[in-house]
């Protein structure tokens, strides 16, 4: 089974770019991540998805690492939307779609899910972990990865 173009890891603006010029892939679900409102200092909103694709899951989360979390608050507070996103995931790779993880630059947090993604279903998200162009967050990859666990049998 080909896997590669399974899980594929884009930025705002790749995204936007397709979205664009009207080339977005049409077999995909789409989790995209974005700073909170509160945190937002761009000024930028969440990607426009609409007419571009009917399956998108939206996460506010701020792209921080584990020592900024343990300095806020606890683990069980941050990416209270896993399970959900896992369901979502869940439900889009068996429907047989391609799951696109989108974040501002298309390096931590979307780098995160797609290598727990891959290491669910394909059993090689270390190939996202050991690839130069990503750094992915390694507590979004907990999440994600901990919810598609405990969702396997719903």
């Amino acid at each position: 089974m080909d896997t590669e173009n399974r899980v594929r890891i884009m930025s705002r603006d790749d995204a936007e770019l397709l979205i664009y010029e009207e080339r977005f892939p049409e077999n995909a679900a789409v989790i995209s991540f974005s700073d909170p409102e509160e945190s937002r200092l761009t000024g930028l909103f969440p990607v426009n998805y609409d007419g571009a694709c009917g399956h998108v899951f939206r996460v506010d989360i701020e792209d921080i690492d584990k020592e900024t979390l343990d300095e806020r608050g606890c683990f069980d507070d941050f990416f209270p939307e896993a399970e959900e996103a896992a369901k979502f995931i869940r439900e889009n790779m068996k429907a047989g779609r391609d799951i696109i993880c989108q974040c501002e630059y298309g390096v931590s947090r979307s780098a995160g899910c797609a290598a727990a993604v891959r290491e669910f279903f394909f059993g090689d998200g270390i190939r996202v972990f050991a690839d130069y162009r990503y750094m992915p967050n390694q507590l979004v990859f907990n999440k994600i990865y901990d919810a598609l666990t405990k969702t396997e049998n719903v």
